[in-house]
């Protein structure tokens, strides 16, 4: 092996190294400032409420790591996660006669979620790798697909779910196991999942090749196209998820759910040290990024140091801060 592969080796493993070290400290800092400037900040409430608010964005980002990983990327999610809230209500509010409040519908309404997640992320997928269309203008096209959708399934107001449907609902997102709630239980097991998956799993050894360079991973027999059709259909099972876990919490849909969530999945993604042009990425680096964007809008709420409404700004400039500190780790490595 000559010392040009091998200095190549080297440098393409302290870039993740570099790029995840940051993130870890930042977090760090930002609980001492978070502890200091607010006493409640550390206590149990605030933190349960922190980590059960975070589970959304958290368990669409998981799914977005793969994504990116294999040098794709969705702008979708969140209005995704709106057309599928939206629907998931219909469906269980028209079903309520014939089926009336219980289990069953619950599953049912469930199921429909999964389902449409599925479809979703597999029709990007679809016109993505078959059709041959940028990642950029499919998913930016759906967007705006999902989004006028929902809009007019509630005729531009609000769809609600029916109120006995959403009282026994609640539980999905108020209750769980020893104090920990089940949409924070859920993020843990999905975590979990996706970090043996994309570290462990060929699936994951083949989303870093079809990132990194397409064409070698094409010659080393990955399927480059079914690999990432696939991480968009994950994608779309995970809003999905994320969606059964949002709804009981306000029992609604309408045009302005799940607004910024795509800036809040790639922004995790992305300060966790996944690299934004594909070939490397880090599921628990990831739940970093998501709590330091949590954490984060926390302290600006109990602090009202910033206006809460420049919390898409703040995660803007994380972003280009994120993607310029990892330019300059490559560069230097």
């Amino acid at each position: 092996m000559t010392s040009e592969t091998t200095n190549s080796k080297q440098s393409g493993r302290a870039l993740p190294s570099m790029s995840v070290l940051g993130p870890i400290l930042a977090l760090v800092l930002l609980v001492v400032i978070g502890a200091l400037l607010n006493p409640n900040f550390l206590g149990a409430a605030n933190i349960t409420n922190v980590l059960a608010r975070s589970a959304f964005i958290g368990i669409i980002a998981v799914g977005m790591t793969f994504v990116i990983t294999a040098g794709g990327l969705d702008l979708s999610v969140g209005s995704m996660a709106a057309f599928i809230a939206g629907l998931m209500i219909l469906v269980m509010n028209a079903a309520l006669p014939s089926m009336g409040v219980g289990v069953p519908i619950i599953l049912l309404g469930m199921l429909v979620a999964i389902v449409a997640g599925i479809l979703a992320g597999l029709l990007n997928g679809f016109l993505i790798t078959t059709v041959g269309i940028e990642a950029f203008i499919v998913t930016l096209g759906s967007m705006g697909i999902y989004r006028s959708l929902v809009t007019w399934l509630a005729d531009g107001g609000t769809l609600s779910l029916d109120f006995g449907l959403r009282t026994f609902y609640r539980p999905v997102y108020f209750d769980g196991i020893l104090g920990i709630s089940w949409p924070i239980i859920v993020f843990a097991l999905v975590v979990i999942i996706g970090e043996i998956v994309m570290s462990r799993a060929r699936f994951g050894r083949h989303c870093a090749a079809t990132g990194s360079n397409e064409h070698v991973a094409h010659y080393s027999n990955v399927n480059v196209n079914r690999t990432r059709l696939i991480t968009y259909a994950l994608l779309g099972l995970l809003v999905g998820v994320a969606t059964i876990m949002y709804v009981p919490r306000l029992g609604s849909a309408s045009s302005s759910t799940g607004v910024l969530w795509e800036l809040e999945a790639i922004a995790a993604v992305i300060i966790g040290g996944t690299v934004l042009k594909g070939g490397f990425g880090r599921v628990w680096g990831t739940v970093i990024g998501v709590l330091i964007l949590s954490l984060i809008d926390n302290i600006l709420n109990l602090t009202d140091l910033v206006s809460p409404y420049l919390n898409g700004a703040i995660q803007g400039v994380i972003i280009i801060l994120a993607v310029i500190l990892q330019r300059e780790a490559k560069a230097k490595g």
